[in-house]
């Protein structure tokens, strides 16, 4: 009895362990675990003996970091590939273990108290994590001065940060639908959040304008055009030894660094079911706690925008979301994938630990929480998502029958050409009149495709 091939025949295993194919360098490729274990206890060797261990709270960071070190190489040879193989297996593997980490580091922040946790804050930085509150910019001073100046003076860092942020969002769901929805319900949420939260308070134009249409609206736009491209390109990799030249091979290691394939992906199917949509309105709500948690936790602990500790947060959040979404893209559309991925699982996780995380440190806040504005904020989103739904799947059937038209006219004007020019031959090369006629027909056959595309 043959095995089955799990990458082939198993969805989960996909996107869970996905392997590579085509493995031109085999050394990059292969384990080197034995290589990896004794490099390991090496350096922690020499490290632990040539340092001075006289003060107590170096001792303690630098047992962090041991266990950080040791974790990731655990991660590295042990922990799932994922559904990426690009640019190597191991960085997705790292990207896995750092999320575990992070997570069972937010199980211990749960059992603490908060000035334990303001004490742990003001450890690791004495000098920009000891303030108990939060100076936050005011949007909402003086709405009804709207003019060109003031609008190009809101364009700061943080205008660039949605720009780049909505780039990368809309490469990772590849969908215009969504990504338009998604940043149209973030406003919403903001309303919503508003009255615990002051900093989401904003002017009208800074919300429509600033945030929705330029800033996001660009970033959708690019991010889309990206994903054009990558669909639309041809994958051939050839290896590096095969290559030569010393600029081809530097093009070829650059590449590395791009997918090895682009899937299409296709949210709204014309013949999706309820499922669907409440598979689409729970991504989006997952999508709001998360952007969510990013504010709190900043105003709860007092942590400040530039803070090395919030970018390390958020390009650790942004790497975990890529296979994040691949997996629940999968599990959703894919009737034959009866699992989540792992790295799906843990980001829920993250997610759900990182609110509870708010609402046990400041109670008295969330206690002012309009139980009535909540529930309508959620009945908002999932109405909003069976209206984007419905109208995305109105739009993809439009597109789809107008190909399909489009398509039935080039066959037919295909037909005619094929018929013009075998049963036609041999009365046409007897009769010039014919020919004449002929090459007319010929003609205007040809030039109805050209008319169509237009």
């Amino acid at each position: 009895m043959t095995e089955r091939s799990p990458s082939l025949n198993d969805p989960f295993h996909f996107i869970n362990e996905r392997q590579v194919d085509n493995i031109s360098l085999e050394f990059f490729y292969k384990p080197h675990t034995i290589t990896a274990l004794a490099c390991s206890i090496i350096l922690l060797f020499i490290w632990a003996f040539t340092r001075s261990d006289s003060a107590l709270e170096k001792n303690i960071w630098n047992g962090l970091q041991a266990v950080l070190f040791m974790f990731i190489m655990i991660s590295l040879i042990c922990f799932p590939n994922g559904p990426f193989t690009r640019p190597h297996p191991a960085l997705w593997r790292i990207v896995f273990g750092l999320s575990v980490f992070y997570l069972m580091s937010l199980q211990f922040l749960l059992f603490q108290n908060f000035n334990d946790v303001k004490a742990i804050l003001r450890w690791l930085d004495p000098e920009r994590l000891n303030k108990m509150k939060l100076e936050e910019k005011e949007y909402a001073v003086n709405c009804s001065q709207v003019n060109a100046t003031r609008i190009w003076s809101q364009l700061d860092i943080f205008a660039a940060g949605h720009f780049c942020g909505w780039a990368m969002k809309a490469m990772l769901v590849r969908h215009y639908g969504i990504c338009w929805y998604i940043s149209v319900s973030w406003e919403i949420t903001e309303i919503a959040f508003s009255h615990l939260l002051p900093n989401f308070q904003e002017c009208w134009w800074d919300a429509i304008i600033l945030d929705i249409l330029l800033c996001n609206g660009l970033g959708i736009w690019v991010g889309m055009v990206v994903c054009r491209k990558l669909e639309m390109r041809n994958y051939h990799w050839e290896s590096i030894r095969q290559i030569r030249g010393t600029g081809g091979k530097l093009k070829r290691a650059a590449l590395q660094f791009t997918p090895a394939s682009w899937t299409t992906v296709r949210w709204m199917d014309p013949n999706c079911t309820y499922m669907r949509i409440i598979a689409v309105w729970i991504l989006v709500v997952i999508w709001q706690v998360t952007e969510l948690n990013t504010f709190f936790i900043k105003h709860i602990f007092a942590i400040d925008t530039s803070h090395p500790l919030v970018i390390f947060r958020l390009f650790l959040i942004a790497l975990i979301v890529a296979p994040t979404i691949r997996q629940y893209y999968k599990y959703v559309t894919d009737p034959n994938c009866t699992r989540v991925g792992t790295q799906l699982w843990v980001f829920c996780a993250i997610t759900l630990t990182e609110a509870i995380l708010c609402i046990k440190f400041s109670r008295e806040l969330f206690a002012q929480t309009q139980l009535l504005l909540l529930c309508i904020w959620l009945l908002v989103l999932l109405f909003g998502t069976v209206v984007c739904v419905y109208l995305c799947i109105a739009w993809a059937s439009r597109s789809r029958k107008d190909n399909s038209d489009f398509q039935t006219n080039n066959d037919l004007n295909m037909k005619k050409n094929s018929l013009f020019t075998t049963t036609g031959t041999d009365m046409t090369t007897k009769n010039p009149i014919l020919q004449v006629d002929m090459l007319k027909c010929r003609r205007r056959a040809n030039s109805q495709p050209m008319e169509q595309a237009d």
